[in-house]
């Protein structure tokens, strides 16, 4: 026999030998439904059967779905096509069905699951890359591996639940075909992602993290934990300490906060039902409940601030924070995210969501406390912030957000210093989030429009000063993630005077920026009103221009305007302007403009000091958009020039009711009369003259 023969009957004999050794996966659950869960739901459907409707619905969906004859198609679509759509409908199937076998023992649901995991195991070893696949990270049952994570984090854990339905050999086959493939394409093939400290590394090693834990097999969990190197460089305990402030801020911004706190809460509780020395949820000070906790304070009227990439329908009832808030509470016994839990109307199926189930069927629920805080930004906490201030004893309380964040990676829009106000549950200045119709096949596919970065990133979508019609470092991420702003006041400590300033250098060349909100509460006006001191340091001329986006009907404005009637044009040529509709311009008032809108039954009056010198454009977003991709929402623009020093003073107020069933309209005029800025003794301060109570002089301390 030659060399090459032994060598030839040795790998044969090893391969074989290795393989008959491999561990099969026990019978044994080891994600987030455990005995402990079933024992719950079945006390609280004897005892309390309305807190676990939500199951009988599921029941119902899922026989429908096994009514059906099995559908695996072979992947073609992009985001929001059929295929695509089904995938995703199977990966929730396989999920809930082994759910319902869980709770309820009927093996029916069992099989169902069974059924479409093989179908899946059949096909997955010989698919190629997706025929649609996103440049960057082409997935094989999706157009981008990002969804493919996603599939198996829930798919994973039907395999998990039927895994006492399975025979041993059922188990083996599903291992060998399908999970590990599925997890080397994920963490080999899909190296630089699955090591990238990003949200979709956080869910493609959760899913293969998760995958590990129920397959026992180690090397996945391990490679989930520290990365494919084994060395920390990559992984979920270096994902925990470089996305996250101190604070529990996640850089990309609430948007992706709430979408990547799926696979940390999940993956963590896997960690901490597996690996309980681990400690994990003690980690960095507690950073994933913190997380948890802070992606709820990012929100008003339950929706999240649409800062950086957003869809502004995203809100607190979405699956992820579903997880998030079961799993917290499973954790902290908090009373008050009982009251997030009753919001959402809905629970995880997991042990965490049995056990907010059975606390709010027993009256346990306490308010959660929206309060005025601070956010830092950057893991370390120095890299600026997001300040949040309400006023909680207001009907249909305000909200004040400042954000002097960093830039938040490629998600990130080049809008430092800007703002957004909520109240009477409206965004009144607003942030137009990110131009984007996801999974709406007919809108380039679902992925980011063009626009996103013609004008949704660009710096005159958003309330900040632009500088010579030009984005902030000039539109370049390279730039941007170098530079943030600083904090310089953060101070709540008076309810009635709230106040955060922030400065940054290095936006433009030469320029700095220091950007100072109050959010106050006077017996002067009728509710809390906002002031707004941005100082701008330069040597050279320049155009200045400070947009607000506002929501709502214009109502007045205290100077003339020559209205475009007959024929528009585009404000600018590129950077954002080449969007925006030039309705009409006129000079400024020479010393106070002032501009009223309405929205709903309330007035909202912006008061800037000005010079005759200024001019205010109002536009209209749509030009030079022929796909009518986005919304046509308006503007007011205070443009001045001038050379060296500037700033900017302005108010915003809230006052009125306007009652259209009944026709009675009330305090339609604002208060405000004049703002001046005042510097002694180096001491700033804003001096605000009010139309019934005279002088006000509010100091920046």
């Amino acid at each position: 026999m030659t060399r090459t023969q032994l060598f030839l009957l040795a790998l044969s004999f090893c391969t074989s030998f290795c393989f008959a050794q491999q561990k099969i996966p026990s019978a044994e659950s080891k994600l987030l439904l455990t005995s402990k869960g079933v024992k719950d739901y079945r006390f609280l459907a004897a005892k309390y059967p309305k807190a676990v409707q939500q199951i009988e619905e599921m029941k119902a969906k899922v026989e429908a779905e096994m009514a059906e004859p099995i559908n695996v198609p072979i992947p073609k679509d992009a985001g929001g096509g059929f295929t695509h759509e089904k995938h995703k409908s199977n990966q929730l199937s396989i999920f809930q069905a082994g759910v319902l076998y869980k709770l309820t023992g009927e093996e029916k649901y069992a099989k169902h699951s069974k059924v479409l995991l093989t179908a899946y195991a059949k096909m997955y070893k010989t698919l190629p890359l997706h025929p649609e696949k996103k440049e960057q990270t082409p997935g094989k049952l999706f157009w981008q591996s990002l969804n493919d994570a996603v599939w198996l984090v829930y798919t994973v854990q039907g395999f998990d639940a039927i895994k006492s339905y399975l025979t041993p050999e059922e188990r083996d086959y599903l291992k060998t075909e399908l999970f590990e493939p599925y997890v080397e394409f994920l963490s080999v093939d899909g190296a630089e992602t699955f090591n990238k400290i990003h949200n979709h590394g956080t869910w493609a090693l959760a899913a293969v993290g998760m995958t590990g834990y129920s397959l026992e097999v180690d090397e996945w969990v391990q490679m989930a934990l520290k990365g494919t190197a084994a060395d920390g460089s990559g992984g979920f305990i270096a994902q925990l300490d470089q996305l996250f402030s101190p604070d529990g801020y996640y850089t990309e911004g609430p948007y992706y906060q709430r979408y990547a706190l799926l696979p940390f809460v999940v993956f963590g509780q896997a960690i901490a039902t597996n690996n309980p020395e681990l400690k994990i949820f003690e980690h960095r000070n507690a950073i994933l409940t913190k997380a948890i906790y802070t992606a709820i304070d990012l929100t008003y009227a339950g929706h999240f601030f649409p800062i950086n990439d957003a869809l502004k329908e995203k809100n607190l009832k979405t699956s992820e924070m579903v997880f998030g808030v079961d799993i917290a509470y499973s954790i902290t016994k908090d009373p008050s995210l009982l009251s997030i839990a009753e919001y959402q109307q809905n629970f995880a199926p997991i042990d965490g969501g049995f056990s907010v189930a059975a606390a709010v069927a027993a009256g346990l629920t306490k308010p959660y406390d929206f309060k005025s805080i601070r956010v830092r930004d950057g893991n370390d906490g120095t890299e600026g912030g997001l300040a949040i201030f309400r006023a909680e004893s207001y009907t249909n309380s305000s909200a004040l957000i400042y954000k002097y964040t960093a830039q938040g990676m490629g998600h990130g829009h080049f809008d430092k210093l800007t703002w957004l106000y909520y109240d009477n549950n409206s965004e009144i200045i607003r942030d137009y989030g990110a131009a984007r119709f996801l999974n709406i096949e007919a809108k380039y596919g679902g992925h980011y429009l063009a626009e996103n970065n013609t004008w949704a990133k660009q710096s005159i979508a958003h309330n900040t000063v632009v500088v010579d019609e030009k984005s902030h470092f000039g539109g370049k991420l390279s730039t941007a993630e170098k530079a943030f702003p600083t904090e310089l006041i953060f101070d709540v400590s008076d309810p009635d005077y709230q106040i955060a300033s922030a400065e940054i250098e290095g936006v433009y060349e030469g320029v700095k920026f220091t950007r100072t909100m109050i959010y106050l509460r006077d017996e002067a006006f009728e509710y809390p009103v906002v002031l707004d001191l941005f100082e701008i340091e330069s040597n050279e001329a320049h155009q200045y221009d400070l947009p607000i986006h506002f929501n709502g009907q214009f109502i007045h404005l205290n100077v003339p305007l020559q209205a475009n009637s007959t024929q528009m044009s585009p404000l600018g040529k590129a950077n954002g302007y080449q969007h925006l509709w030039n309705m009409a311009q006129g000079k400024a008032h020479d010393k106070l403009s002032q501009f009223t809108w309405l929205l709903d039954n309330r007035f909202y009056t912006w008061s800037t000091k000005t010079s005759a010198e200024d001019e205010l454009i109002v536009t209209e977003l749509g030009a030079n958009d022929p796909d009518f991709n986005l919304r046509n929402e308006r503007s007011i623009i205070l443009r001045s020039t001038g050379h060296g020093n500037h700033y900017f003073l302005s108010a915003l107020e809230t006052h009125g009711d306007f009652d259209s069933k009944n026709e009675v309209t009330m305090n339609a005029s604002n208060q405000i009369q004049a703002l001046e800025l005042t510097v002694k003794d180096g001491k700033k301060s804003i001096v605000v003259t009010t139309k019934d109570s005279g002088i006000k002089n509010y100091e920046i301390n």
